[in-house]
């Protein structure tokens, strides 16, 4: 039996603890290609010069920083986390690496974003969905949002359909993931990660979702032989 969903509280303060490790954990968590994912999830936003793109989920800034660099000094990215130990890293990042870039962060909820109607012209999550609390309303905020015809891309971990992948993926969690998480004492922040994968939906119960929650169309693209996965889902014109 699946455990249940934590309170957005109890994923607040796990994040909160975790946030000094975060980019090293998200290092060993994506066996060292979340950036290329991240490159493409930003991609496939659609994000162009001269936007204002809208990270949700932000956490130390990796995405926005790519959507930065793709919307130029003439777009914007506003950076949205409700961990204000991981936007104050994302804000230390910008000014030791990114100054010249314009990034905006600001604390929020993901299930009330605090942004008037048709806002953004792209909007990206990464490793947020699989955390909230409520999965189709953070989908119908992000479409609320988003101006016409715009896309979210959604990066997160997946449940693989092959058994062989998926036995990988729960050994290497098991015994990768966990054990260097014990080692900065923070076994019990990453223990809930294999739950929260069983709880998650899955790619094709993602689109549906995405469908009923606003967005005209949805395709969910598996990655990394199904281990991770981008949703992809664009408001009516």
């Amino acid at each position: 039996m699946n455990q249940a969903q934590p309170r957005p509280d109890e994923i607040k303060a796990i994040f909160a603890r975790i946030a000094p490790q975060y980019d090293q954990f998200n290092f060993w968590l994506s066996l060292g290609q979340h950036q290329v994912w991240k490159a493409m999830t930003v991609k496939w936003s659609g994000a162009r010069p001269g936007d204002r793109l809208l990270d949700v989920c932000c956490g130390s800034g990796d995405l926005a920083f790519q959507g930065a660099k793709t919307v130029g000094i003439t777009g914007q990215v506003v950076g949205l986390d409700f961990c204000a130990e991981l936007l104050a890293i994302a804000a230390q990042r910008q000014q030791q690496q990114y100054s010249q870039l314009s990034l905006q962060w600001q604390q929020g909820d993901a299930l009330n974003l605090p942004f008037p109607d048709h806002s953004f012209d792209a909007a990206t999550m990464g490793y947020g969905l699989r955390n909230v609390s409520d999965i189709p309303q953070a989908l119908r905020e992000l479409a609320r949002v988003l101006k016409p015809n715009s896309k979210v891309a959604i990066l997160d971990f997946h449940r693989p359909q092959n058994p062989l992948v998926q036995h990988f993926q729960r050994w290497y969690l098991a015994n990768i993931v966990v054990p260097l998480a014990q080692q900065w004492q923070l076994t019990e922040e990453y223990a809930y990660l294999q739950p929260s994968l069983d709880r998650f939906p899955t790619g094709r119960e993602q689109a549906t979702l995405a469908l009923k929650s606003g967005f005209s169309q949805a395709v969910y693209y598996p990655i990394a032989n199904g281990l991770m996965g981008v949703l992809v889902a664009q408001k009516a014109p």
